[in-house]
């Protein structure tokens, strides 16, 4: 398997399955009659009239039978899926912080979209406006099963397993380290070989994009021409058992069958994509003299909101890098922020967690206007002695869902999972008063 580079998020790209040269209509995207009686099919992930042109994201699809090929949708009932935040649940303005998800049992078998649990979210699928954050936990391949988000995207952070993920438009691997973007509408199955865990933020707005670079310039940070997007390969079984479509409409599921595989594109072009990005090609920037600068640096994707500079979603990373300041506090600083925080640990051990109570496969939460900041012992560690140059999280990779809502945890989140923290406030109570009263001395 292949793929190709991406140079830049506005741009077209084009691929035909392997043999089928020509599968491709030149000059027109829907002809009279497609090369190999294939069926022109657009997908759109914006209204025809976005403006500017350069917003417009569509993809043409030429396939072997078009997807309105199926029975009626019926709801999908799962008893142990959870996929609502909104039940009544009262959220803590606490600082909350869950240890490792569980895995699935040896005895149950479990695929990506049994386990599924939304750990917190806001806002509504119906209005175009919020986000969902998810843990999966899987021990089962997709078989003879696609899914598709008509709520919003759905970026993929694995912390445990490889995914092998097909598409409509080819076939990606993303595994801890990696990340991946199925946007809305795009059916995709995931093969797994080993028991897996990760993270989902979805979003119901608008699409993910390189962040604004500002004085920064041209480079730097995620580059476009990291992204990379399948090549096309399709599936063609001419008497095929019922394949099962799973949609996820309004924060519910519901399911159809088919009697062909919705993965049957034979050629593609468009700039609306799956893609994929490898974590370590980010290319940090930093602070060279004193104090550091905020988080909002290590940006790899931003959902932008309808005020200019904030964002719905952003996608931040705390990658290896070099820490050179001097007269510093180098851990990050105490801190209350309007926006909420969500982070997760892939690997090692997080900065400002020094006593490595912040493990990989769990999370936690700082809700907007809840102080948070290193705890006792990376504070006591950071605040004396020299100061060196430094590489940091050279065994950890973190990440943190930044966004402007206020999310509400799930009563999954914050009770039927078992993994929420009652002691994590305890990190900062015994922080001393250091302060030289000069009235008393």
């Amino acid at each position: 398997m292949t793929l190709k580079y991406m140079t830049g998020f506005d741009n077209e790209f084009a691929s035909e399955a392997e043999g089928y040269e020509g599968a491709l209509p030149i000059g027109q995207n829907n002809p009279q009659k497609v090369k190999f009686g294939l069926y022109a099919e657009q997908l759109s992930g914006t209204a025809f009239t976005i403006y500017p042109r350069a917003a417009n994201k569509r993809s043409w699809l030429y396939r072997i039978k078009p997807s309105v090929v199926h029975e009626p949708f019926t709801p999908l009932e799962m008893p142990d899926l959870c996929l609502n935040w909104n039940d009544n649940t009262k959220t803590p303005p606490n600082q909350l912080r869950w240890e490792p998800f569980d895995l699935p049992a040896n005895d149950k078998k479990v695929d990506f979209i049994q386990g599924l649990r939304t750990l917190c979210g806001c806002g509504d699928p119906c209005m175009r406006n919020g986000i969902n954050i998810y843990i999966y936990s899987a021990n089962q391949s997709m078989i003879n099963k696609a899914f598709y988000n008509s709520d919003g995207d759905f970026l993929i952070v694995p912390q445990i397993g490889t995914l092998k993920i097909t598409t409509e438009f080819g076939k990606m691997v993303i595994s801890p380290g990696q990340i991946c973007v199925v946007q809305q509408g795009m059916r995709f199955s995931i093969d797994i070989t080993e028991s897996s865990r990760g993270y989902i933020l979805e979003t119901f707005n608008r699409h993910f994009e390189l962040p604004y670079l500002g004085p920064i310039g041209a480079n730097g940070q995620a580059n476009p021409r990291d992204f990379e997007t399948p090549v096309a390969a399709f599936a063609h079984v001419i008497e095929e058992a019922d394949y099962a479509i799973v949609n996820k409409f309004q924060n519910s599921f519901y399911v159809c069958k088919q009697n062909h595989s919705p993965f049957n594109v034979v050629a593609w072009h468009g700039n609306y994509v799956p893609y994929r990005y490898d974590l370590s090609k980010f290319c940090p920037v930093n602070a060279v003299s004193f104090d550091h600068s905020d988080p909002s640096i290590f940006t790899v994707l931003t959902c932008p909101s309808n005020q200019t500079g904030v964002a719905i979603a952003d996608f931040v990373i705390f990658p290896p890098r070099w820490i050179v300041t001097e007269h510093t506090f180098r851990p990050p600083y105490f801190h209350r922020n309007c926006m909420s925080e969500f982070m997760g640990l892939i690997s090692g051990n997080y900065e400002a967690k020094q006593a490595g109570s912040f493990k990989p496969g769990g999370a936690s939460l700082h809700s907007c206007m809840t102080p948070h900041g290193p705890d006792l012992d990376c504070f006591i560690k950071s605040s004396d002695g020299p100061l060196p140059p430094l590489k940091m999280a050279t065994d950890s990779i973190a990440f943190m869902f930044e966004t402007c809502l206020s999310l509400k945890v799930s009563k999954w989140g914050l009770e039927t999972c078992n993994k929420l923290d009652p002691f994590y406030y305890k990190c900062w109570k015994d922080l001393p008063d250091l302060f030289k009263d000069l009235g008393k001395i």
